[in-house]
């Protein structure tokens, strides 16, 4: 291994090749994961937030909803990505036409991510001080006042740090889904990486996915320490 690095690293074949390979895998894992990301943070803090405030004494108190929506987000936790992108493989097929390439991906990538996002969420604003909120309350503030100008701002750093894990993660999950015909890095580890023997290409692929969870890492800290108040 160590004489096909030395004897490719002066070939400038060798860079093309690999150009051609990776490339295309990288803007297929960024298109995956910035789309599946926008969904199911959107989603998630939607559904997030009314976990939070139907709870017990909370703003808009309602259990029955709690409760359903709540028992929604466990079993989407509870079911592994793997078998969760084929079973909803009619879902893809239905949305975008087909259960096979990056695009199709992006719906189990969504719908695997919402439930984690949506009890982030919770957890964050759970973490909220119920002085402020009682004291907006206080002041005559609305339901829909106190979550957009108290619970988000306030929660906000806890909220971003939830949102950097969430892309990490699907980061992750979109090198599974390229096992199974999603594309992107995981579908080239898979063709290249293990059923050509090309171990160049599976370190290769390795770094830039570790790049790329560094770089998320790295922004979602910054916004998160910008945000911080105390």
């Amino acid at each position: 291994m160590r004489e096909f690095f030395e004897e490719s690293l002066k070939s400038p074949e060798y860079w093309a090749d690999i150009h051609k390979i990776i490339t295309p895998a990288v803007g297929s894992t960024i298109y995956m994961v910035f789309f599946s990301s926008l969904f199911s943070i959107v989603i998630g803090c939607i559904l997030g937030i009314i976990l939070y405030v139907t709870q017990k004494d909370n703003i808009l108190e309602n259990a029955p909803v709690n409760n359903i929506i709540g028992t929604i987000v466990n079993i989407g936790r509870s079911v592994p990505f793997v078998i969760l992108m084929i079973a909803v493989f009619p879902l893809s097929k239905f949305i975008v036409g087909t259960s096979i390439g990056s695009t199709a991906s992006i719906v189990p990538l969504t719908v695997a991510a919402i439930p984690f996002v949506a009890r982030l969420i919770e957890t964050s604003l759970n973490e909220l001080d119920k002085g402020i909120i009682e004291a907006s309350v206080s002041m005559g503030a609305n339901e829909a006042q106190i979550i957009t100008k108290v619970m988000l701002p306030e929660a906000a750093p806890s909220i971003i740090s939830g949102i950097t894990i969430t892309i990490i993660n699907i980061i992750g999950y979109s090198a599974m889904a390229g096992t199974i015909g999603g594309g992107g890095l995981g579908d080239v580890c898979i063709r290249y990486g293990y059923q050509r023997s090309r171990t160049d290409i599976l370190i290769y692929s390795v770094i830039i996915m570790i790049v790329m969870v560094q770089i998320i890492q790295c922004i979602g800290n910054f916004f998160a320490r910008r945000l911080d108040k105390r």
